[in-house]
C-alpha cells in the first residue's frame, strides 16, 4: 500500500520510507485523514486565473509609484525604459515558474519546486520559506491602503492613524469571511475587481492619449522633447548609478504577483493549459498597461509636479485633464477598490500555500492548518493569515517602524526566487535529474531571472547617497532582517526536525496519496524516534 502511494505521488515519499531513512522506527499508528477534492463549479478556469494575477499585481504602485521612479532617474525617457525592463525581467521570472509549474501542478508555488531541487536536508528550504510566507506574508500593507483611501475619498486627510488600521482590518476580515464561507462569491469579486482595474487603467491610457493631443486644462508640461536628457534639479536626478538601481528595484516590486496562481495550480481547470495561458495574458497586459499608464502621465503631469507628488501621481493626471470634478475626486475611492482586490487575491492564494504547510505536517497544530473544514475552504489557513495581517496592523506604532515591516514583506523573496531560478539551471544542466517539463525556460532566461534576483537582494546592502538613516532607521537593517527572517525559517527546521521529536519521543509524518477519484488525501501519522 505505502509504495502503491509512493508511485502515485512520487514527490513525496510515505512515513514508512520517511523513518526507513531517517533511522526511526515507523508505527502504523494513522493519527488522521484528510481528502482534499473541489467539484468542477469550484475550479478556476482561464478568467479567473488571469485576474487572480492581476489583482495581487495592481495594487496602489501604478498610482504612485512612477513619482519616485522619475524622481530617482531625472529622465522621462529612462523611466519609462525602466518599466519596460521590469515587464522583460517579470517575464523571465514567469517563464521559469511556468516550467516548474506545469511540471509539478500542486498548489504551493515555490514550496513544491525548492523541495524538487534542494531534498537534503529534507524540509529545510520548505521552513525557510514557510518563515518568510507565514510571517511576511500578509497583507497588512494593501489593507492599510485601503483604509487611507476610504477616509481620503470621504474628505479625511490620508494617514495611517486608528481610523484607518480600523477599516483596514474590516477589509481584512471581510476577505478571509468571504473565502472561507462563499468560496465562489469571493473568486467572482476577484474577477468583477480585476475588470475595473483594468477599465480604469484603460480610461488613464486613453486620457493619456488625448493629453498627448495638447487637450489639458494646463499647458502642456512638453516632457517628451528630448525624452532621454538626464535633468538634475533639487526634487529629481543626481542620484546616479544608485538611483537608477533604487528605481528599478521598486519597478519590479511593482510588477509583484505574476506568480499568484502557481500557488492554486491545484484548483485550477485543467491545470497545466490554464496556466499556461492565463499567466502570460496577465503579465503581458499588466506589462502594457503599465508603460502605457506612464505616457500618459508624463503627458499630462509637469516634470516638478511629478517628482514632488507625494500622494497619487493619478489625482495630479485627473486634475490636470478633467479639472477638480466629480471624477478626479473620486479617484481615492477607485484606489481603494483596486486595493480590496489586491486583499482578496492574496488572502486566497497565500492561504494555499500557508494550508500546504499543514499537509506536509510542518506546522504546530498541523491537521487544524490543513484542514478545509467546515465549507470546503482553507478557512484555518485564511485565519492564520488573518492573525498575521492584523498583528502587523496593530502592533507597530505608524511612521518608519511600520513602513519599515510592510517593506520588508517583499524583500525576502528575492532570495527565495534566486534559490528558484539556481535550482532550475541545476534541474537542466544535471541529466541525471531526469527533469522534464511542458514549458522550456532557455538558458540565458533562467540566468537573468537568477541575476535580477541577486540584484534585488544586494541592492538594499549598497549604502545609498545622503543620510543613512532618511526612512529614520539605518538603510542595512532593513536587507539585515529581512535575511534573518530567512535564518529563522533554518531554525524552526533544526527544532522540528531534530530537537522537538528527541524531546518529545515522536513526531507527526504526513503521507500524500491520490485515491481513485482523483481526491488528495493527506494521512497524519506518528513516528517514534526513541
Amino acid at each position: 500500500m505505502a509504495s502503491d502511494r509512493t508511485k502515485k505521488d512520487p514527490e513525496v515519499a510515505d512515513a514508512r520510507a520517511l523513518a526507513a531513512a531517517s533511522d526511526e522506527e515507523y508505527t502504523p499508528q494513522t493519527e488522521a485523514v484528510e481528502q482534499y477534492a473541489y467539484d468542477d463549479s469550484r475550479k478556476i478556469g482561464i478568467t479567473g486565473a488571469v485576474f487572480l494575477i492581476l489583482n495581487k499585481m495592481i495594487g496602489t504602485g501604478i498610482f504612485s509609484t512612477p513619482s519616485t521612479i522619475f524622481a530617482s532617474t531625472g529622465s522621462v525617457g529612462v523611466s519609462i525604459i525602466l518599466w519596460i525592463v521590469g515587464g522583460i525581467l517579470t517575464f523571465c521570472g514567469l517563464s521559469v515558474f511556468l516550467e516548474f509549474g506545469l511540471a509539478i501542478p500542486r498548489s504551493g508555488g515555490e514550496k513544491n519546486y525548492l523541495e524538487r531541487v534542494y531534498r537534503h536536508p529534507r524540509y529545510l528550504a520548505t521552513c525557510v520559506l514557510a518563515s518568510q510566507m507565514i510571517l511576511l506574508g500578509f497583507s497588512s500593507g494593501n489593507s492599510l491602503a485601503f483604509g487611507r483611501y476610504v477616509l481620503a475619498a470621504s474628505g479625511s486627510t490620508l494617514g495611517d492613524g486608528w481610523e484607518a488600521r480600523g477599516i483596514a482590518i474590516a477589509c481584512i476580515t471581510f476577505a478571509v469571511v468571504l473565502h472561507s464561507t462563499l468560496p465562489k462569491w469571493g473568486l467572482r469579486l476577484v474577477n468583477a475587481l480585476g475588470i475595473f482595474k483594468v477599465v480604469v487603467l484603460l480610461f488613464i491610457v486613453f486620457s493619456g492619449f488625448a493629453a498627448l493631443d495638447g487637450r489639458l486644462l494646463v499647458p502642456p508640461p512638453g516632457n517628451f522633447r528630448n525624452a532621454f536628457a538626464i535633468e538634475t534639479t533639487e526634487n529629481y536626478g543626481g542620484q546616479g548609478a544608485y538611483g537608477y538601481a533604487t528605481a528599478l528595484l521598486q519597478i519590479i516590486y511593482s510588477y509583484k504577483g505574476w506568480e499568484n496562481a502557481n500557488y492554486v495550480i491545484g484548483e485550477l481547470k485543467h491545470p497545466k493549459k490554464t496556466l499556461s495561458i492565463a499567466a502570460p495574458i496577465a503579465v503581458g497586459g499588466v506589462t502594457i498597461l503599465y508603460v502605457l499608464a506612464n505616457v500618459a502621465y508624463f503627458a499630462a503631469i509637469t516634470k516638478d509636479d511629478l517628482a514632488t507628488s507625494e500622494v497619487l501621481v493619478a489625482g495630479l493626471f485627473f486634475r490636470n485633464v478633467f479639472g477638480d470634478s466629480a471624477g478626479a475626486r473620486s479617484l481615492p475611492a477607485f484606489v481603494a477598490l483596486s486595493n480590496l482586490g489586491n486583499v482578496l487575491a492574496v488572502s486566497f492564494a497565500h492561504s494555499r500555500l500557508n494550508q500546504e504547510f499543514g499537509k506536509e505536517a510542518l506546522l504546530p497544530f498541523s491537521r487544524f492548518w490543513g484542514s478545509n473544514k467546515p465549507f470546503n475552504s482553507p478557512a484555518a489557513a485564511l485565519f492564520l493569515h488573518w492573525i498575521v495581517t492584523v498583528i502587523i496592523l496593530v502592533a507597530p506604532p505608524a511612521g518608519p517602524a511600520y513602513n519599515f515591516i510592510v517593506n520588508l514583506y517583499t524583500y525576502p523573496g528575492a532570495w527565495i526566487n534566486a534559490f528558484v531560478g539556481a535550482g532550475l539551471i541545476y534541474l537542466q544542466w544535471k541529466k541525471s535529474e531526469n527533469w522534464s517539463s511542458p514549458w522550456h525556460t532557455f538558458l540565458p532566461i533562467s540566468v537573468v531571472y537568477l541575476l535580477a534576483n541577486i540584484f534585488l537582494a544586494a541592492v538594499p546592502f549598497v549604502p545609498p547617497n545622503g543620510d543613512w538613516n532618511s526612512d529614520g532607521y539605518p538603510y542595512y537593517v532593513f536587507p539585515v532582517v529581512g535575511v534573518g527572517v530567512l535564518i529563522l525559517g533554518g531554525i524552526y527546521w533544526l527544532c522540528w526536525s531534530k530537537i522537538w521529536p528527541a524531546i518529545g519521543g515522536y513526531k507527526i509524518v504526513a503521507s500524500r496519496a491520490v485515491d481513485e477519484t482523483g481526491a488528495e488525501v493527506i494521512r497524519y501519522m506518528k513516528i517514534k524516534t526513541r
